[in-house]
């Protein structure tokens, strides 16, 4: 099948899932911005830690970057920390009430929303402040303020300073290449209060079908979006456990992603084709996209779910051995990476007879 075809079918069949659900909600005022914040320049490839510890500063958390970047990024090369690691931070590893959630498919309004009722938000979004020296990469901003006349956001940002303001339309283009991804800080005592801002993407399932049709519209608009088709690889394997064909979604979506042209560090932050592409059974796909990164200059010898993967590959064609290896190598690059651990237990249980 061409592939011309091929984008169609896969639009084709995401038209056939529910429509995202209507959100009605109070109007936010026209500007509001939070306060009790305390900024935090980031360390060396410390961004995550960073904007974390900053939007915890707001809850009494000391304004240290490093107990986060210990647990989140043992090895200081680690070239990523994902939304669900930073959640998992909050929720299994500080003492106290305080909470994070992660969400896809934001909104300007909803990050309104959130804020004007005194909600840390942080995104996840591309990155491109130096093009000449260091070019597109994922980053993290605290966002806590707007103000609808200046259309603007105001953020604290780890890599440029205190107080950065970066326009709507600036936040909607760069939010898009990471599937509009937000983490929300709160406290436990207003759980509930945080749930119903979230409306119907308060309900995990219905948040990946919300941002599979908000990128199925944008992908429609323009058929050229590379970020929307990886979007919409990511929200299928997000659903695959409900459907087994979405797999077969998700990898089409990515092929058709990557045959548009996406960032070279893109896989260092979204690690959807590898999963999608293992569990269709295309291995040699993963291994040889792992590969590729970690000839790639930089960190990218450092991100553990780029072995892991391949470990996941090495295991479907029977490369125990190989598998394992990759499984403790992923290991050795972040010690609190759970998903290889697993794995290794359930390989070492098999070999045992246990």
């Amino acid at each position: 099948m061409k592939k011309r075809h091929l984008a169609w079918l896969v639009l084709w069949s995401i038209a056939l899932l529910p429509a995202a659900g209507a959100l009605a909600q109070q109007a936010p005022p026209p500007a509001y911005e939070m306060a009790g914040f305390t900024h935090i320049p980031q360390q060396w490839n410390n961004c995550g830690p960073a904007t974390l510890t900053m939007g915890l500063t707001y809850f009494g958390v000391p304004a240290d970057q490093n107990p986060a970047a210990s647990w989140l990024k043992p090895n200081p090369e680690d070239g990523n920390v994902s939304p669900w690691q930073m959640a998992d931070y909050v929720n299994t590893q500080l003492p106290g009430t305080t909470r994070a959630l992660v969400r896809v498919g934001g909104s300007l309004e909803r990050l309104k929303q959130l804020i004007a009722a005194d909600f840390p938000v942080i995104i996840e979004a591309g990155y491109d402040p130096e093009p000449q020296r260091l070019g597109w990469m994922g980053h993290y901003l605290l966002v806590m303020g707007y103000d609808d006349g200046a259309r603007s956001f105001k953020t604290q940002d780890s890599y440029l300073g205190p107080n950065i303001s970066y326009s709507y339309d600036h936040i909607e283009q760069f939010w898009h290449h990471f599937n509009n991804t937000y983490i929300v800080l709160y406290d436990f005592s207003r759980e509930q209060e945080a749930l119903a801002l979230l409306g119907d993407d308060a309900d995990q399932t219905q948040n990946y079908l919300n941002a599979l049709e908000l990128n199925r519209q944008w992908a429609l608009a323009n058929p050229n979006d590379a970020f929307a088709w990886f979007n919409l690889g990511t929200n299928y394997v997000a659903l695959a456990s409900f459907d087994a064909r979405a797999y077969e979604y998700a990898a089409a979506a990515y092929d058709q992603a990557r045959n548009i042209g996406l960032p070279w560090r893109m896989m260092w932050y979204q690690f959807g084709p590898y999963e999608a592409y293992n569990a269709v059974g295309r291995y040699n796909d993963v291994i040889e996209l792992a590969r590729v990164l970690l000839n790639e200059p930089g960190t990218s010898q450092h991100i553990e779910e780029t072995y892991y993967y391949a470990g996941v590959a090495r295991e479907g064609l029977g490369e125990r051995d190989r598998a394992l290896a990759n499984y403790q190598e992923a290991l050795n690059q972040n010690k609190n990476f759970t998903p290889a651990r697993e794995a290794i237990n359930r390989l070492q249980a098999a070999a045992s007879g246990g």
